[in-house]
């Protein structure tokens, strides 16, 4: 059966909108949109030379993902991250990454294990330098990967689903070697446990990791190197 004329409609509205989307949530998340700015709908149709529609698409995922909030009378805004939405992360990641850590550990390849702990080392050695590029992108890699492990789909979806805010957090913290180094320490402990195949040291590990990151994430809030 051929596709209607407003099924092909429906996929190009969709496509639209899902770009604008990664864009706009690039934007966020590397801060070039500041936490309380102002967005404007109708701006950023004329920007991309759209329509409304695909733009208040985008704008409602980046709602659901809480980079945004919608005002009554006043306006869409960039939101600004507190303290509970720490929590509320971090939880949810403890929740996800103790399981998926845990299956990980016995299904990962040694091959694979083995490649990220070579690359968390050479981010550590880069961090020394001042770089902290590598640490972010290995950071990612090796969360990212641990939950890929497990074969998961919804594990997947649910750990994708807080990664923007996450590399949101990221860029608007004030990154310094100790909390880099405490991160990259905990990473090649959760590494060197489940290349041992020792699920209970892995799961450990990655619990006391996600303790230490809401921990330094909640103080540098505190002290304003994050803008509340």
């Amino acid at each position: 059966m051929a596709p209607r004329p407003s099924d092909r409609q429906s996929l190009v509205v969709e496509s639209i909108a899902g770009q604008l989307y990664r864009i706009l949530c690039d934007r966020i998340t590397t801060g070039v949109y500041a936490p309380g700015s102002r967005l404007d709908p109708q701006a950023v149709a004329d920007e991309f030379g759209v329509s409304r529609t695909p733009v208040r698409d985008a704008l409602a995922r980046l709602e659901h993902d809480q980079l945004i909030e919608t005002r009554p009378r006043s306006g869409t805004f960039v939101a600004r991250p507190g303290v509970n939405d720490v929590h509320e992360v971090c939880q949810l990641r403890k929740g996800i990454e103790w399981v998926a850590t845990g299956i990980a550990a016995t299904r990962m390849p040694a091959g694979q294990i083995a490649d990220l702990r070579a690359e968390a080392v050479e981010a550590a050695e880069a961090i020394g330098k001042g770089d902290f590029g590598p640490f972010f992108a290995s950071a990612t890699r090796i969360h990212r990967e641990i939950v890929a492990a497990t074969g998961n789909e919804r594990l997947v979806r649910a750990r994708a689903s807080v990664e923007p805010f996450v590399a949101w957090l990221r860029v608007l913290g004030a990154t310094g070697p100790r909390r880099a180094e405490g991160s990259t320490r905990r990473h090649l402990q959760i590494l060197d446990a489940m290349a041992a195949r020792d699920v209970a040291a892995a799961q450990e590990a990655a619990a006391v990791h996600l303790d230490e990151v809401e921990e330094w994430t909640v103080a540098d809030m505190q002290s304003q190197a994050i803008p509340l």
